[in-house]
């Protein structure tokens, strides 16, 4: 960093400046106002209106410690019309001797804040205040509020970032034909943002919608796209095995199965096969809804790499959902002769060491949990990485894994790899449906597939909301269910007692739900369960040998037990949207009617009662994905992978969604004809922030 890029400012304040991310003068100018407040005006304390942040200029004329109800500070100040009560209830013994000194020299202060009408008459509470002198000029432009840390104060930042708007480069690096209609020059909003004048819109200044808010906008849309598919493009540059062959093995595959591919299946199935052929590491997000069959379209993608030599590794979060991976994909490859390994933390020492030799030898596919990616797992040949429910795992977790083919195909074991060593395939696979503005931007790295087909026969799921106070009902409907030969799921959020929530718990409803079903066959799994508990109990669940499985969300993703047709989610006000999207899916497997049943705790919070409202209304899980995004912000998809994306400040992906298209296009135009102009704008917005997304 040059020294003309630095913050000019003491070594102390400078340490503090970094708690918020600053380290250049283009940090400071791009660290934007939350609100503003209107100092332009004088008001006359008889012409105030209660409720509004005014500006007065005052005299002391009182200063006093009072102790009733609490110790507090009060001041009594005048201007020509009348008197008003400055109270602060935390103070220091400075500020008590500032208001003496004024008072005792006569000194005029300016006072902003919110008038009320207090027991004594007008009052400001902890109003801020500053001394000037005679008939000195009000300010031009509305006072800006900066976020800021402890020991910055909003005066020291308002003068730093004036300054840095007279240091810093505030070139115009985007031509006006790339640029969305009616957007001001960058350095033209920049300056308007920081002191808009007195006649700026203030209610489009605040809620963002202002022209120079959008220029701002567009500007770090643009940045995170540009960086992204420099990040995909980076990537093509690399080279991979060309997994091309002849389809036979897929053929088999497909004609031993008792269904047939959907429309969606084969055509994202065409894709993979044309991304497994190429010299360059596929980067592939293949997203679906819950049961729109992506484990058939994985190993299609699995026969491909076997087909020519190479091993195929599969990753799934949980140790359930890669177990149940493990053993469908078995059924499926073994008669086929593929040799198909599992590896879990669980395993013992001896099954575990016995798995590692087989991936290092023999093994075409292995398939595990985050075990496959230790540092003492390698493979002799891998060709193609699969990862499940990929936003559970961070970048940091994925490049691991693609550095596992990079030495296979290196034929060493050594941590390091050199540049030249040749990436697996990956192919992540999510059962959240991603919004479109969404996997524009957080995953404009990667090709995306979508399943938008379910395959058929799938049973529409009745979905039920029911107050808490008609549990008992529920318990009955899940006994009727029972004796008609049906399973039952009954979910809940915590495995132990939480005060402060106050929910009910595994531990107990489990306890509860023994006694309330008599005769019945109870099981429980959760998380804290050593491994092989879990498997037991899964697997005496999906073999019918329990009638009513209590669990938490363990079971969101991937669990299939087709005779489970009943699913209770205890406290469903407390899930967030895509969790009970997610595990409704886990009943409706099969071929009878199914129900879940949403059991509610009154009253509801407004968010509540909205999250409870979409999922009861829609099945569509795109749409409640999108309602989700409204709701919740992008968080919730994402994960664990904004470890490696420049996240948005500003931006609003439902809000400006046009913003979003105009910056995909407007980057790709510049990657191909001003990379100069690339590298001016990524190091204005991200400076040596810029995370290249390998993983």
């Amino acid at each position: 960093m040059h020294a003309a890029d630095e913050i000019d400012a003491p070594p102390a304040l400078k340490a503090k400046l970094r708690k918020l991310g600053f380290s250049r003068s283009d940090d400071l100018v791009l660290h934007l106002p939350i609100r503003y407040e209107d100092e332009t005006t004088l008001t006359k304390i008889a012409d105030a209106r209660p409720g509004a942040p005014l500006l007065f200029e005052v005299q002391v004329l009182e200063v006093s410690i009072q102790f009733r109800p609490r110790r507090q500070l009060v001041v009594r100040a005048a201007d020509s019309s009348g008197e008003v009560v400055l109270r602060f209830l935390n103070f220091y013994a400075s500020q008590t001797r500032q208001f003496e000194e004024a008072r005792d020299r006569e000194k005029k202060l300016r006072v902003f804040g919110e008038l009320r009408v207090g027991y004594f008459g007008p009052e400001i509470v902890h109003p801020r205040y500053r001394s000037v002198g005679e008939n000195e000029a009000l300010s031009r432009a509305l006072t800006p509020i900066y976020p800021t840390t402890a020991g910055v104060s909003q005066a020291a930042l308002r003068r730093l970032i004036a300054r840095a708007l007279k240091d810093a480069d505030l070139s115009e690096y985007l031509d006006a034909a790339v640029l969305p209609k009616q957007l001001p020059a960058y350095a033209d909003a920049l300056r308007l943002l920081h002191a808009p004048p007195p006649d700026a819109d203030e209610t489009a200044l605040q809620t963002r919608s202002h022209p120079a808010w959008r220029r701002v906008k567009f500007d770090e849309l643009l940045a995170q796209q540009l960086s992204l598919r420099r990040a995909y493009l980076a990537r093509r540059q690399k080279g991979a095995p060309a997994l091309v062959s002849d389809g036979a093995l897929a053929k088999r595959l497909l004609a031993s199965l008792p269904f047939t591919l959907t429309a969606a299946q084969a055509r994202v199935a065409a894709e993979i096969r044309v991304d497994l052929a190429q010299t360059f590491p596929m980067q592939r997000l293949l997203q679906g809804d819950v049961g729109s069959g992506k484990t058939i379209v994985a190993a299609l993608a699995i026969c491909q790499a076997v087909e020519v030599g190479y091993q195929a590794a599969f990753m799934a979060p949980t140790e359930i959902l890669a177990a149940q991976n493990f053993l469908k994909l078995k059924a499926w490859f073994e008669p086929l002769g593929v040799k198909v390994v599992w590896l879990a933390g669980s395993q013992k020492k001896s099954e575990k060491e016995a798995s590692r030799k087989q991936a290092a030898g023999d093994a075409q596919l292995v398939v595990g949990t985050h075990a496959l990616i230790r540092e003492e797992v390698d493979f002799s040949r891998l060709g193609l990485a699969i990862i499940d429910e990929q936003h559970r795992f961070g970048v940091a977790q994925r490049l691991e894994l693609r550095k596992k083919g990079e030495r296979s195909a290196k034929g060493t074991n050594a941590k390091d790899v050199t540049k030249d060593a040749t990436p697996p395939h990956q192919l992540m696979m999510s059962a959240t449906p991603i919004p479109r503005t969404l996997s524009m931007t957080y995953y404009a790295d990667l090709d995306v597939s979508v399943l938008d087909e379910l395959p058929p026969g799938r049973r529409p799921i009745v979905t039920k909301l029911v107050s808490d106070g008609r549990r008992g009902e529920v318990v009955e409907r899940v006994r009727t269910a029972v004796s008609d030969g049906k399973q039952a799921y009954w979910v809940c959020p915590l495995i132990e007692e939480s005060e402060k929530l106050q929910l009910q718990t595994a531990l107990d409803t489990y306890a509860t739900l023994s006694e309330e079903f008599d005769g019945l066959r109870v099981g429980l799994v959760h998380g804290r369960q050593k491994g092989d508990e879990k498997d037991a109990a899964m697997r005496a669940f999906s073999a019918g040998e329990i009638d009513v499985l209590v669990a938490t969300t363990v079971i969101e993703v991937g669990v299939d037990v087709p005779n489970a047709c009943l699913m209770i989610i205890e406290h469903a006000e407390r899930f967030g949207l895509a969790q009970l999207h997610q595990l409704r899916g886990r009943v409706g497997r099969g071929t009878r009617d199914s129900v879940c049943v949403l059991l509610y705790q009154s009253p509801l919070s407004t968010a509540a009662r909205e999250r409870l409202k979409v999922i009861f209304e829609n099945s569509d899980g795109f749409v409640i994905a999108r309602e989700d995004l409204r709701l919740r912000g992008p968080g919730e998809f994402i994960g664990n992978r904004q470890s490696g994306v420049p996240m948005l400040r500003y931006a609003n992906l439902e809000t400006d969604a046009e913003l979003v298209e105009s910056a995909r296009v407007t980057a790709e135009k510049m990657l191909h004809e001003s990379p100069d102009r690339v590298e001016h704008h990524l190091k204005r917005w991200m400076g040596s922030r810029e995370e290249m997304l390998l993983a």
